[in-house]
């Protein structure tokens, strides 16, 4: 039995592509092309797909929100995002709302029928360039001005913590959690708790 495929792609042209690349293989079929995610959420139920193909830039509901919403309703189902985009705040949104890989529009078909292989096999497709602006996100950045204890507690401000709760994990009191939070305050040029934390994110500080 072949894996099914649902692809979600308002450049016709492409999607004729993936289609005549997916369907003279072996193992898999494509039992469904939709030029946006209206279309497709109303029907996806019945198509029931293996793995979705989505486009991220479609008009109307884009393919981030299109794959958060068919996640609720296909949670089983793999949905990899294929688009022009690299950026990384595309890249996260994706992943974020559900995706399991990202590949980029330039793949070659064997990378695309790849790609289908290692999403059966319980993998994460993503193009190479992709990939690297992963793993470098999640890197922290090593010139922060802020100390090991103002990272700790800034970081556990950004999980929604409490002074109080902040205090009996790290063993601190209350008192001290300000004064460190005073001296974050000043290193980052912020006035408040959100705008820390918002900066911090910003800056790979935690």
């Amino acid at each position: 039995m072949k894996t099914t495929i649902v692809i979600i792609e308002d450049n016709i042209l492409l999607r004729d592509a993936f289609v005549e690349v997916i369907d003279v293989s072996e193992d898999y079929e494509v039992v469904n092309v939709y030029s946006n995610c209206e279309k497709a959420i109303k029907a996806i139920v019945k198509d029931d797909p293996d793995i979705i193909l989505m486009d991220i830039g479609l008009p109307g509901i884009n393919g981030v929100e299109g794959t958060l919403r068919i996640k609720k309703i296909l949670p089983e189902t793999n949905i990899i995002i294929v688009t022009v985009y690299e950026n990384s705040k595309m890249v996260f949104d994706a992943l974020c709302a559900g995706a399991t890989g990202y590949l980029t529009k330039n793949l070659e078909p064997n990378e695309l029928l790849n790609a289908l292989d290692e999403c059966m096999k319980g993998g994460a497709p993503m193009s190479i360039k992709i990939a690297k602006m992963v793993v470098q996100s999640f890197k922290r950045n090593e010139d922060s001005e802020l100390s090991k204890r103002e990272t700790e507690i800034l970081k556990l401000l950004s999980y929604g913590k409490t002074y109080a709760s902040i205090g009996e994990e790290l063993f601190i009191s209350i008192n001290t959690i300000k004064f460190h939070i005073k001296n974050i305050y000043g290193k980052l040029q912020v006035s408040c708790k959100e705008m820390a934390i918002q900066k911090a994110n910003a800056e790979k500080l935690i």
